[in-house]
């Protein structure tokens, strides 16, 4: 898998994490977006993103990335391995092909995809792991992210076990590291879902 490395500027936007938090309402509206694209795209309306459907949606959103790309995302992605993509892993799917053809484009302030609204979603999304990305390694480790949480701003200090909760959500493997595709997954717990199909909901 890949790992997100700081981008040049070597800053993120945000400051602190209720920074983040209040920007959840707009990534929410960003999310419905992609459910309106994931939803076009299930030409067999079975809830799920299979391989040639994905590869449709790519050609269409003007994601300009190799084939092998999209199919070792997929695999990646589709982490209860039904050979399909769900709801939420079509959105990590999406922002990690965002990623991967950003990286092999040149540097400009032209839209990348077809659709500005997803961009400005994925970019500010990006920018929430780079806040908590004090290494700029493309890993979050337990104790850069504690002390984040905790230090960055006094006045919003959480509690001991909410930190080291909300830490467990990202690293799955208990390696004490979390990559930018767990840390998506967890992000999206905590922005929240709203579908109106339960089983859009991965158990991981």
């Amino acid at each position: 898998m890949m790992e997100l490395k700081r981008s040049s500027s070597g800053q993120s936007k945000f400051r602190s994490i209720n920074s983040i938090i209040l920007k959840f309402p707009r990534f929410k509206e960003g999310l419905k977006e992609i459910k309106g694209v994931s939803e076009q795209f299930d030409e067999d309306s079975n809830g799920t993103i299979d391989r040639d459907e994905l590869k449709k949606c790519v050609k269409k959103l003007q994601f300009h990335v190799k084939e092998e790309e999209i199919d070792d995302l997929f695999d990646s992605c589709d982490v209860d391995e039904k050979e399909g993509i769900q709801f939420n892993e079509f959105i990590v799917l999406l922002c990690l092909l965002y990623l991967v053809m950003d990286s092999s484009s040149s540097s400009d302030n032209t839209s990348k995809i077809g659709s500005p609204e997803l961009e400005a979603t994925f970019n500010t999304i990006v920018e929430a792991f780079l806040f908590l990305d004090k290494g700029g390694d493309g890993k979050l480790h337990k104790k850069d992210v504690i002390k984040v949480l905790n230090d960055e701003c006094p006045s919003e200090k959480s509690p001991s076990h909410v930190t080291r909760t909300r830490f467990k959500e990202m690293d799955w493997d208990r390696s004490g590291n979390v990559s930018f595709r767990q840390f998506l997954f967890a992000f999206l717990d905590w922005v929240g879902i709203d579908t109106d199909d339960e089983n859009h909901t991965t158990k991981r």
